[in-house]
């Protein structure tokens, strides 16, 4: 329908990945809320999550990125009769993020700087257990969770509601488990890498024209992912979406 309706207007299509939090504009770290993958670190940080299923490579492009690689692209095809054109914003191809540098980077920020409970107490948290897909996932889940609370839901009520608060928080944290679980099973087993060409070549042709690179950059490859992790995106969640 866009195709069909879009006349002499040049037309761009921008499609980013999983987009995170600023890189480095307007400042380190923001972040408006806890989206996609960030809900996992939220989840990390409580407590609530003590496994995860293995997943090699994740497309992750802050949000500043995004901005600079669409007014370049506006400003590149400004007034150009020319075929739309469609530009992949991820790291997936070239600069990728393995879910292993997720955990390790929010053990370390996480360990050394524990979130607070409502409480006022520490939240300790732990290593997350590995497993294999679908199978390993739906097993463990049974033998560790499902099995175990139904035992205490049927000693809860023999008891007359004795374990009531034990069986419901761990009630809950079985929920937000299986939560995480529906939310990401798309993101958990989608192995696609985007090509990034069309948008390798805008940043090429941004030099040539002079684009000042360094002030609208788009370039995942330009920084670590366990620095961008664990000294601007964890604390950027900590401090603009922790309760």
């Amino acid at each position: 329908m866009v195709l069909m309706q879009e006349g002499d207007i040049p037309l761009v299509i921008v499609r980013p990945t999983i987009v995170t939090s600023t890189y480095k504009d307007p400042m380190p770290g923001w972040v408006e809320d806890a989206r996609t993958i960030d809900n996992i670190i939220v989840a990390y940080a409580h407590a609530y999550l003590s496994y995860t299923i293995m997943h090699y490579v994740f497309s992750y492009i802050p949000s500043d990125m995004v901005v600079n690689a669409i007014i370049v692209a506006t400003e590149a095809h400004a007034n150009q009769a020319s075929d739309p054109i469609i530009y992949h914003i991820g790291s997936s191809l070239r600069h990728s993020i393995k879910f292993k540098i997720i955990h390790d980077t929010s053990d370390q920020y996480f360990s050394k700087h524990p979130w607070t409970n409502k409480d006022g107490r520490p939240v300790i948290v732990s290593h997350v257990k590995f497993l294999a897909p679908v199978d390993s996932f739906k097993r463990y889940l049974t033998l560790r969770y499902l099995l175990p609370l139904k035992g205490l839901k049927i000693a809860n009520t023999v008891f007359c509601q004795y374990f009531r608060d034990a069986y419901m928080d761990m009630s809950g944290k079985i929920k937000h488990m299986m939560r995480l679980q529906d939310v990401y099973r798309p993101y958990l087993f989608f192995n696609t890498i985007y090509d990034d060409q069309n948008l390798e070549k805008l940043r090429a042709a941004a030099n040539d024209r002079g684009v000042e690179t360094d002030v609208f950059y788009f370039d995942p490859k330009a920084f670590d992912w366990p620095d961008y992790l664990i000294n601007i995106h964890i604390p950027g969640l900590v401090k603009y979406v922790f309760d």
